[in-house]
């Protein structure tokens, strides 16, 4: 502890004589300025001073006073060139000429005294005179005449020529109260109806197409599925099962048919002789399928609708035909959920309408229609408009698509209630 007091000591020291140096070099610095401040004020004093000898000298001399500077008036031109400049993009005044250089005034020369009413008067009749259309038949003089009759209407009109004179040096104020046309101009206005209508058969072609798209893919799909025979776990359904039936019926009967045709033209034991190469199964089912697409093709266009809103477009899709609905569909979910929150506050029990929108909303639009009616009164009973619900029976759906038993899909069911581990791929294999 005793060896720590000098280090302690020196350290105070070290601070203090900083501390002392920080404040010389302040005061030093603060004498300079002081000292620049004074020198300036006694040199603008005597500068001062001997502007007041000079004036009072001046003033000694010279008994008479002087007689004022007589106004300078340049003669009238009609040369443009002549005619000087203003900042007046917006044509308010005389444009981009001076009014008063149009009628021969300077406002440069003429001092403190200004060109009388009498004097803008005088100009403009010898102007309107010099260059009336009617007495100047010259190139140009009918623009030139109108140009002086501005200047002459801005100049004997007191506000504007107050104001003119006023936005002389001042072109911010000017722009600030009638703008500017000198960096940029408007385009020509173009009429609103036909851009409107414009969009409105852009868009109304644009949500045709995409009802057309979404018809599509579904065709394209039925028509695999049918084709290939898929089994409902590799995409296929009852509607592909039935098309694929009904395919094979006709074709079944066009081969009836070319059978007997070659029959009756004596052709058939011929083909009989002639022997090809034999043809592999995977060979034998592509012929089939290339045979059954045309046929299953043609089955599935004839559905106009697959149901959810997968339908072949009509005059109902078009986007101006939408637009004219959107009231009524809006008006209609309002009131609805205004009851259904009415009905809540109430604590009044869910009504069949309101179970079936409730739960058409949890399910979707696409797997409440292609469910079957019984399928969807049990869909009622379950409340899938309850999160947990709605997993459990979503997962249900998987196991049943999977192929699995009735016995399987219990033991499944138990294994998550314990709380065991996620459903295998192997488990969802069919028994």
């Amino acid at each position: 502890m005793k060896a720590a007091h000098p280090s302690s000591s020196s350290r105070m020291v070290r601070c203090c004589r900083r501390i002392s140096f920080v404040f010389i070099v302040l005061a030093i610095v603060f004498a300079i300025s002081c000292s620049l401040v004074l020198a300036q004020e006694g040199s603008s004093g005597a500068a001062s001073a001997e502007d007041v000898g000079d004036s009072s000298g001046s003033d000694s001399s010279s008994t008479t006073p002087e007689s004022p500077p007589k106004v300078k008036r340049s003669t009238p031109s009609g040369n443009e060139k002549d005619w000087g400049s203003f900042y007046d993009p917006n044509n308010v005044f005389c444009g981009k000429f001076d009014c008063y250089k149009i009628l021969g005034f300077d406002h440069e020369t003429w001092g403190a005294d200004p060109p009388s009413l009498k004097d803008i008067t005088k100009s403009y009749r010898s102007l309107s005179r010099k260059w009336h259309p009617d007495k100047n038949k010259a190139k140009g003089a009918r623009e030139k005449f109108v140009a002086i009759a501005k200047a002459y209407e801005i100049l004997t009109n007191i506000e504007k020529r107050a104001e003119y004179d006023h936005f002389r040096d001042r072109p911010d104020e000017y722009f600030i109260k009638y703008g500017s046309s000198v960096l940029w101009s408007y385009a020509p206005k173009s009429d609103a109806s036909i851009i409107i209508i414009f969009f409105l058969i852009a868009g109304s072609a644009f949500t045709y197409y995409a009802q057309k798209n979404k018809w599509q893919q579904i065709a394209n799909h039925l028509v695999k599925a049918a084709v290939e025979d898929l089994s409902p776990r590799e995409g296929g359904s009852t509607e592909s099962i039935e098309i694929r039936e009904k395919a094979l019926v006709i074709l079944a009967e066009k081969k009836k048919a070319e059978i007997e045709v070659k029959q009756a033209n004596g052709t058939s034991s011929k083909d009989k002789k002639k022997k090809g190469p034999k043809m592999t199964a995977r060979e034998r089912k592509e012929k089939e399928w290339e045979l059954l697409r045309p046929i299953c093709v043609q089955l599935v266009n004839e559905i106009d609708d697959f149901g959810a809103g997968f339908r072949k477009p009509t005059m109902q899709d078009l986007l101006v035909v939408r637009m004219v609905k959107w009231p009524y569909w809006l008006t209609s979910a309002s009131i609805w959920w205004c009851k259904y929150a009415l009905r809540r506050l109430r604590n009044l029990e869910l009504n069949e309408d309101e179970r079936e929108v409730l739960t058409k909303n949890a399910v979707g639009d696409v797997t409440w229609i292609a469910v079957s009616d019984e399928e969807r009164e049990k869909m009622l009973t379950l409340e899938l408009w309850n999160t947990e619900n709605l997993i459990e029976w979503r997962e249900e759906q998987e196991m049943k698509l999977a192929g699995l038993s009735a016995n399987r899909r219990k033991q499944i069911k138990k294994m998550r209630k314990r709380g065991s581990a996620e459903l295998l791929d192997e488990d969802l294999h069919m028994d």
